[in-house]
Order: C-alpha cells, then sequence, then structure tokens
C-alpha cells in the first residue's frame, strides 16, 4: 500500500460508519463526523478513489455507501493495530503503578484504599493482588478515609480532593501524566 492508498484518521471513521450501516446519507455521515457535508463528500470522493468505498445509486434521490473487499481489510487491520497499541499502553500503565507501589511498599506502606470505579481502579487493584507485595492490604471506597491510616489512590478524573490533613493520598492520574508514559 502506497502511503496516498492509507488513511487519515477521517477517513478510517468514515469507514468504520459506512461499515456498522449508521450513515444512510452524506447529511447522516456529515453529523456523526460532526464536520461539514462539504468536507464529507470530499472524504467519500476520496475514499472511492483510493478504492474503499463503492456508491450504489438506489433511486433519485438515496444512495448506499458499500465498503468494498479492499474497505472491510482496511478497517480490520486498523481495528488490530488500534487494539495492539491500547493493550502495549494498559502494560506500561501498569508498569507505572508498579513503580509507584513498589516506592510505597519500601517505604513501608502495606494498607491502600482506591478511590474511584474506573478502569484506572481496575488496574490498581490487579495490581496490588500481585504475589510480591506481600502483607499489602487493599480496599474500595468512596470518599477519602479521613484518617491518617494507608494511603489512597485517587483514580478519577477533575477530582477536588478535600480531605483532612491526615488523610494521605496519590492522584494516580496526575502521576501517571508526570510520568510522561511513552506508547
Amino acid at each position: 500500500m502506497t502511503p496516498k492508498d492509507s488513511l487519515n484518521e477521517r477517513e478510517f471513521e468514515l469507514i468504520n460508519i459506512i461499515g456498522a450501516q449508521l450513515g444512510a446519507n452524506q447529511r447522516d455521515l456529515s453529523k456523526q463526523l460532526d464536520i461539514s457535508l462539504g468536507m464529507t463528500n470530499l472524504l467519500v470522493r476520496r475514499l472511492v478513489a483510493k478504492g474503499y468505498i463503492r456508491i450504489r445509486q438506489l433511486n433519485k434521490k438515496k444512495t448506499e455507501y458499500i465498503l468494498t473487499p479492499k474497505g472491510f481489510s482496511e478497517k480490520y487491520l486498523k481495528s488490530v493495530h488500534y487494539t495492539l497499541k491500547t493493550i502495549r499502553s494498559i502494560g506500561l500503565i501498569r508498569e507505572q503503578l508498579n513503580i509507584i507501589i513498589r516506592r510505597l511498599y519500601h517505604q513501608g506502606e502495606r494498607i491502600f484504599f482506591i478511590l474511584g470505579n474506573s478502569d484506572l481502579a481496575e488496574l490498581v487493584e490487579m495490581s496490588l493482588r500481585q504475589p510480591q507485595w506481600e502483607g499489602v492490604k487493599f480496599s474500595r471506597v468512596e470518599d477519602v478515609p479521613g484518617h491518617s491510616e494507608g494511603i489512597t489512590f485517587i483514580c478519577r478524573e477533575e477530582m477536588d480532593v478535600i480531605q483532612s490533613p491526615a488523610a494521605r493520598c496519590v492522584d494516580l492520574i496526575k502521576e501517571l501524566a508526570s510520568q510522561k508514559v511513552q506508547v
């Protein structure tokens, strides 16, 4: 595949919409993509020229967009690459979580509270369940504990932590962002 045949992000998004048969016409596609009708028309024509979609005129006013075998293949390949990149990202985040936990563990911390019900909270829990953290206890909480026992891992975005002076918290989203994890 030559670079001019490869798909940009918008074209790939359009292929996904057409592949899922979510857009009945260019106006629907335009709304789904949140771009102008003219830009949608340009993208459709580009994908036709590249051989990823076909246009079939159903009647004077109705047009159908169909993925070609090349379009299906590209959609599948890009989806696999995206999934693999996501898995690598999760692995890198888990590595960073283990570094944070290891640092706290070596400082003598053994009690942890997980604040939040996000995917990040699930990753923290999986990390804390590893056998190398002998003697570690953890639990999920709805609020920051008002005591000094243990460390609270905050796993929620945009949370203003109003805490007692005794509470000790680690905002994992900020902490992970400061680590500059490379994907």
